[in-house]
């Protein structure tokens, strides 16, 4: 049996999501006649209490239409340095958007509200200095390795961001996983963000697509974009289906994946060719080899037990829990590493 810790991508739909997809109703999506699509943005705009949402191939495409849609070319769009939509987007902000990106050195790829006023004040009074546009925020940290932001710090941001003029996106990706952790409502980001993107194939084990939300006004522009950026789908109510019915079953189970985690991260700590282990808020484990091994000699060590497993680069090992990782597997998983 092999076990798959690479990503929480790596997930199959289950029964349930299979016969929810099988039994959809659809329709042209592009000409925004698929009822079972249309349900899943209304559904999801709900939720967080936001005016509408539009449904995405993919995360990537989500965020690039949220920075699209917010600037100009020649703007500049602040995020931590570790973010995703500036390491892991092909450097999409600046091919799509001509945005130049500010980088802040947060922590676990989260920056203060004080470290953005300092790289904000002025800012726009500077006719050499680009024009400030957005702020991007990613909750979970990727990178970071599931890290959770304070809720009161994302609060501080967006102060500044009114006071300055800053439209603010939140890259969501995993945002039901630090909902889960920290026991926040997805209306408590909707009266924050003014677009927020949501992954449905990674955590929620969705096979494919994303959700942006925003002001009908911003899901009106962001439509144009998708169909520039080559997105419009036409019987997507599939795969809508999976996605309605991963809202409905697949949240609160959230849960488990962090404990898993944290049941690793464990197990880590305690292994001899482990040097440290960052703290584990949800569902990604990050940690480090010690010296005298390279991270890819003990990558193929667990890749010979049937486990896999990512580099982050610098050194940085990833495993990431999910919902087809099982009981049985993490023993597994454990096991090895105590005899490793």
């Amino acid at each position: 049996m092999q076990i798959n810790l690479i990503s929480d991508t790596v997930t199959k739909p289950t029964k349930g999501m299979l016969n929810a997809m099988m039994n959809a109703e659809v329709g042209d999506d592009v000409f925004k006649s698929d009822p079972t699509v249309n349900q899943l943005q209304s559904k999801i705009a709900e939720m967080f209490g936001m005016e509408d949402a539009l449904f995405f191939p993919s995360g990537t495409m989500a965020n690039q239409t949220a920075i699209k849609l917010h600037t100009q070319p020649g703007d500049r769009m602040f995020c931590d340095k570790w973010t995703h939509v500036y390491n892991f987007e092909g450097g999409g902000a600046a091919f799509n958007s001509g945005v130049t990106s500010h980088l802040i050195d947060g922590t676990r790829g989260m920056f203060t509200a004080n470290q953005l006023n300092e790289v904000v004040s002025g800012s726009r009074t500077d006719i050499h200095a680009p024009y400030s546009r957005l702020v991007v925020v990613e909750n979970t940290t990727n990178k970071g390795g599931g890290a959770c932001w304070d809720f009161d710090e994302i609060l501080k941001i967006k102060k500044i961001c009114l006071d300055n003029n800053l439209a603010l996106h939140l890259d969501g990706a995993r945002l039901f996983n630090a909902l889960v952790a920290k026991e926040e409502s997805p209306e408590q980001y909707g009266k924050v963000f003014d677009t927020i993107s949501i992954c449905l194939s990674k955590g929620l084990g969705a096979p494919v697509g994303s959700i942006l939300l925003g002001t009908k006004q911003h899901m009106d522009k962001a439509l144009r974009i998708r169909k520039l950026f080559g997105g419009g789908m036409r019987q997507s109510g599939y795969l809508a289906a999976a996605g309605i019915y991963a809202l409905d079953n697949h949240v609160e189970r959230l849960a488990i994946d962090h404990t898993r985690a944290k049941v690793i991260g464990a197990a880590l700590q305690n292994c001899e060719l482990i040097k440290s282990v960052e703290p584990i808020e949800t569902n990604i484990i990050i940690f480090n080899v010690i010296d005298s091994i390279n991270e890819q000699d003990f990558i193929s060590r667990l890749n010979d037990a049937r486990i896999l497993l990512s580099s982050m680069g610098q050194g940085k090992l990833r495993m990431v829990t999910h919902l087809d990782f099982t009981e049985e597997m993490l023993e597994r998983v454990v096991h090895t590493l105590e005899h490793i």
